[in-house]
């Protein structure tokens, strides 16, 4: 039989046992949740805004859009079938500092948005504003082990025109902006 060495194995064997008791024993016989349990469900309240997503996984990013992160950027897939990139890896982008950047495919009656972040682990929100003070908040993604960089997304009705985009922090707090185009 394996060891469990680590404190997270641990806490999942104590969940799955307690799951398990739960539904074979009598409504009567099931015990009070383990300490372990609960400390994983305060834990999962706390959540980051920032989806952790494995190298190369596809994202549906909708209307027929998808992206995906690898350890030397942003790729993206259209609704035509034409693949886009955008490195974090050619210089181009000072990972030192926070900042972000800004790409857009679409009509006047719709746009898709998308972008890196970086030069933070603790991004909370990306908004994008048009001229008219509308605001759309973006999905954000990264790989796992917060490389200090990530992408972000969203779909909004009307042109690129006008649209500027703002990263913040996870305190709300403005650690990049790029003006409207």
């Amino acid at each position: 039989m394996r060891t469990l060495r680590t404190r997270h194995q641990r806490r999942l064997l104590a969940a799955a046992v307690v799951a398990a008791a739960a539904l074979t024993a009598a409504p009567a016989a099931v015990a009070a949740p383990a300490p372990a349990a609960a400390s994983v469900s305060a834990a999962a309240k706390t959540t980051s805004p920032v989806r952790v997503v494995a190298p190369g996984e596809r994202v549906d990013a909708g209307g027929g859009f998808t992206v995906w992160l690898t350890a030397e950027g942003k790729h993206w897939l259209g609704p035509d079938g034409t693949e886009n990139f955008r490195s974090v890896v050619d210089g181009n982008i000072d990972l030192s500092r926070p900042g972000v950047s800004h790409q857009a495919e679409g009509d006047a009656t719709a746009t898709f948005h998308s972008g890196l972040f970086y030069g933070t682990r603790r991004a909370g929100q990306v908004v994008l504003t048009d001229a008219d003070g509308h605001r759309t908040s973006a999905t954000l993604l990264e790989l796992p082990g917060r490389p200090g960089w990530g992408v972000w997304y969203a779909h909004r009705t009307g042109s690129v025109e006008g649209v500027g985009v703002a990263l913040y922090d996870r305190n709300g707090r403005l650690l990049a902006e790029l003006p409207p185009l």
